[in-house]
């Protein structure tokens, strides 16, 4: 005979949180519906009655926003720079987790107390060094520029998150496997990465917005226009077209809804990696 679940009752206490959460919500949501609607609106409906609904949902303004603002270069720009520096995060962050969940070694703490350093250093403290640095090797003015940085920025938070989760696996489950002959290295690939999933999901996510919306780094090393990404090519596309605002709506919609998207599909994994980095 199956269990029913039976709900938590509601109270006027669950009910406040729950309005409150709707409204903060709303607000925070309101910016970006405003912004996708007026991107169907003509500029002078948009100062005649900004908070009007528009009168129709033509996306032609979508698609000479694509054309005309060359956002197609923009996006394969940093949907190469994200991909690339996200698969780099991940697989060093897995390995570096493994490492200081399973093992004791001198040195451990110390190691980990330089990664706390890259959580609270901001990018701004070491950018003369860094800047000289990719001068002296010919980094300006390629991806690799914006790749290098980007994972060293990423590794922290994903390494910090992904030990916690690993802290909680049972030791039972490695010892068992090392009985049956496996290394390390079979334990990490056919153990570790499995289990890491809900983990790994949401590092992902971390680092693909962060590098997504970067801006400071891509203004500063990337000067070809072929090379920008969406952030520097927005601002060249806001130089060409300031006054037409429902233009630059479009080209701004069609740039944050997907990673709108991705954040509420990842949504329950995000939830568990932050729950999971917080009890531990």
């Amino acid at each position: 005979m199956s269990r029913r679940r039976t709900s938590a009752p509601l109270t006027w206490g669950r009910v406040a949180v729950q309005v409150s959460l709707v409204l903060i919500a709303a607000v925070f949501f309101f910016p970006l519906i405003w912004m996708m609607a007026s991107s169907f609106k003509t500029n002078h409906d948009i100062f005649a009655d900004p908070f009007a609904l528009p009168r129709a949902f033509d996306p032609q303004r979508w698609v000479q926003a694509w054309q005309d603002g060359n956002l197609g270069n923009y996006v394969i720009n940093s949907a190469i720079v994200s991909a690339v520096s996200v698969t780099a995060v991940l697989v060093l962050a897995s390995m570096a987790s493994f490492a200081f969940a399973r093992f004791r070694f001198r040195g451990r703490a110390l190691l980990m107390a330089i990664l706390g350093l890259g959580l609270l250093l901001p990018v701004q403290s070491y950018f003369i060094a860094q800047s000289h640095m990719f001068t002296q090797l010919a980094l300006t003015d390629t991806r690799w520029a914006l790749i290098i940085p980007y994972t060293a920025m990423g590794l922290p938070l994903a390494t910090y998150l992904l030990t916690a989760f690993l802290s909680e696996i049972p030791d039972e489950m490695f010892e068992a496997a090392m009985l049956d002959g496996a290394g390390d290295v079979r334990m990490l690939v056919s153990i570790t990465v499995p289990l890491l999933k809900p983990g790994l999901a949401a590092v992902g996510v971390f680092t693909l917005l962060s590098t997504w919306n970067e801006f400071l780094l891509a203004l500063l090393y990337i000067s070809d226009d072929a090379l920008k990404t969406i952030p520097t090519g927005l601002l060249a596309f806001s130089s060409r077209y300031v006054t037409d605002y429902s233009m630059l709506f479009a080209a701004l919609s069609i740039i944050t809804l997907p990673l709108v998207v991705i954040y509420v599909v990842f949504n329950r994994q995000i939830n568990d990696s932050v729950a999971a980095g917080s009890l531990k």
